[in-house]
């Protein structure tokens, strides 16, 4: 065992070749594929180290990411140990796993992989827990071993039957809940809110995001019954949202009241109104889990230093370039608003892939709607929609398709050529695309 794992490079070796439900087309979502009980024999055979730090949970179908960044700033910022643990990454598999913002250590990482292996041989006898089971255990491992005060951790998939759900966190955060991940969770939203209601945990407060009257409604019930209070948007907490522009870094303007405290003109550089909102919930967390000892001055701090790359980010040129994760008809029709509020009157073309079993129709008709020309393309994820397929989608909702590549970096020269040097080009879809143009931005004439 110890040969086996002599490197980190054997050890990733060894994690790759797990199950990746991330990697395929086709998963049915159950209690059988996604099985929480595995999931806990695997994290008691690492001895739990998930009950020897505090934590946060954060689901939501979009914001998640952003909003568990957030609260990771406020909560370091007042001088805790965090932990950081999100999916997917853009670039290196480490990314998921971060103390005090810093990617995990290789050795720290390796170390962990061993951990659990030698675990899984020991005690789960011939069982194969999926790679994102592992590596939830490997990063609950080296949460562990860096002896964090505080660990902020983003559901990966639904929330009731995801690996993280073994925790039982201090606070409960759910975003905006829409339409995603069509062929796990359905398209049915008050059952993919009954899903994310799943993190739900007894006593513990939930901050809630606004939501729509049907997802709020099953979100209420499962706190109800659950005896967990809710800290709501737009009732407990109040946020404001203005546009803060620089050709280099669009950013975000926020005022968050909240029963506490007031935060006046918090700069934020991330771009588009959600930001606001998934401020304002990193706000209600932070002030749940740290109580009397937050200081909104440290706030300020934390949100003006913020660094999350891949949401709404911004490469000026001729044309401008900007990079989003929106992959879901709800976050890309706000993308695209906020690319108007930003750069208006700007010629606008679209470089766009996804995932296969994305809300693909939903996508199509806000691309229609919008009408500017969109080049389609592909990631080397096992899950990706075709180009040619996308395309036709987007004739068939009355959308205007300028090309079909396989080739990302081709796809982004069409854009350029069709925006025009005063235009914009918007590369969305998928957080797989935009981490392969961050992974090599030379290729993609970026640098």
């Amino acid at each position: 065992m110890n040969e086996q794992f002599a490197t980190y490079d054997a050890a990733i070796s060894w994690l790759m070749q797990s199950t990746d439900y991330e990697r395929m087309r086709r998963v049915r979502y159950n209690a059988d594929t996604f099985n929480l009980d595995r999931m806990a024999r695997l994290a008691a055979a690492v001895g739990n180290p998930e009950r020897r730090f505090r934590s946060v949970h954060v689901a939501g179908t979009k914001g998640k990411g952003s909003t568990a960044a957030m609260i990771e700033a406020i909560l370091r910022v007042h001088g805790l140990r965090t932990g950081l643990y999100t999916s997917p990454h853009l670039v290196d598999l480490r990314e998921r796993i971060q103390i005090d913002r810093r990617w995990i250590d290789e050795d720290a990482m390796r170390r962990a992989v061993r951990r659990v292996a030698d675990a899984r041989d020991r005690e789960l006898h011939g069982e194969s827990p999926t790679f994102f089971e592992l590596l939830t255990a490997i990063a609950f491992l080296c949460f562990d071993d860096a002896r964090v005060d505080a660990a902020v951790v983003e559901v990966g998939l639904g929330g009731r039957l995801d690996s993280t759900n073994i925790i039982t966190p201090e606070v409960s955060v759910i975003t905006h809940v829409s339409i995603d991940h069509v062929h796990q969770l359905g398209a049915d939203l008050a059952g993919i809110a009954r899903e994310k209601a799943g993190i739900i945990k007894a006593g513990v407060p939930l901050v809630l995001a606004p939501q729509a009257p049907v997802a709020e409604a099953v979100i209420d019930e499962a706190a109800r019954s659950a005896g967990a209070p809710v800290i709501r948007l737009g009732k407990d907490v109040r946020v404001d949202w203005w546009k803060a522009f620089d050709a280099a870094r669009p950013a975000s303007r926020v005022a968050v009241h909240t029963a506490q405290s007031v935060y006046d003109d918090l700069l934020i550089p991330l771009a588009g109104r959600v930001q606001g909102t998934n401020a304002a919930c990193a706000i209600a967390a932070a002030e749940t889990f740290l109580g009397d000892r937050l200081d909104v001055r440290h706030v300020h701090d934390a949100l003006a230093a913020l660094d999350w790359p891949g949401r709404m980010q911004a490469f000026p040129g001729e044309p401008t370039v900007v990079l989003d994760g929106a992959h879901n008809a709800d976050s890309l029709r706000q993308l695209l608003v906020s690319v108007a509020e930003y750069y208006p009157g700007r010629r606008t073309a679209i470089v766009f892939a996804c995932a296969a079993d994305k809300d693909i129709a939903g996508m199509m008709r806000v691309l229609a709607d919008d009408d500017a020309p969109v080049i389609f393309t592909r990631t080397d994820n096992p899950r990706a929609a075709d180009p040619e397929e996308l395309a036709d989608a987007l004739r068939a909702a009355g959308g205007t398709v300028l090309d079909a590549s396989p080739e990302p970096a081709d796809a982004l020269r069409s854009a350029r050529r069709s925006a025009g040097p005063r235009g914009v080009v918007v590369v969305c879809g998928s957080l797989y695309l935009v981490g392969a143009v961050l992974a090599a931005p030379d290729r993609f004439g970026l640098a």
